[in-house]
């Protein structure tokens, strides 16, 4: 069967605005280590990676466009492990900077992102993923409700952080409601 979803969807800089919902920061944070600061480099206050690892006793530091401090021309002083869901329009210059800042990485990426002429270069000599058994439903629209049918499957893709090249886990959905 056709996947018509995937066809169809937004691949667009319009169409970067997917928010991570709170189910999907938690498998990637037994795998982050507490004593590191982790640098949030696109996420706002309210976004789920800040408030679940913020609220969860890690050392974070969180810029954005907003806060005039742009990912590709500004970083935190003091930081470990970069962990984000970026603009998906923007993932090769995302890993560009993040392996030329040569420290580990988290990023929540669509799985169709292993491939590329760009990103080749950089996943030849090792990327680590966290796959799960169904797919993310991301916030669009709105960060109140979740967009049902997501059209693409996501992953982790990291360096450095998880025990081993690939793992595979089993997401839980639930829905947090916001405060």
């Amino acid at each position: 069967m056709l996947n018509k979803g995937y066809l169809t969807c937004d691949r667009t800089s319009t169409g970067d605005e997917c928010y991570t919902p709170f189910y999907a920061v938690d498998p990637i944070m037994k795998y982050l280590p507490k004593d590191k600061i982790v640098w949030l480099g696109f996420d706002e206050e309210w976004s789920a990676f800040y408030q679940k690892l913020s609220g969860g006793g890690y050392k974070v530091v969180r810029s954005s466009l907003k806060d005039g401090k742009d990912f590709f021309e500004y970083q935190p002083k003091e930081w470990d492990i970069f962990v984000s869901n970026p603009p998906f329009s923007l993932k090769d210059k995302v890993l560009e900077r993040l392996y030329a800042l040569g420290k580990p990485f988290v990023l929540l990426l669509p799985m169709n992102s292993l491939q590329g002429q760009k990103r080749f270069k950089y996943f030849e000599n090792g990327i680590q993923l966290l796959c799960f058994d169904k797919r993310i439903n991301y916030h669009t629209k709105s960060f109140i409700s979740f967009d049902k049918g997501t059209p693409f499957a996501s992953a982790y893709f990291c360096k450095d952080v998880l025990p081993k090249d690939l793992i595979l886990e089993e997401l839980c959905v639930y829905e947090k409601p916001l405060k």
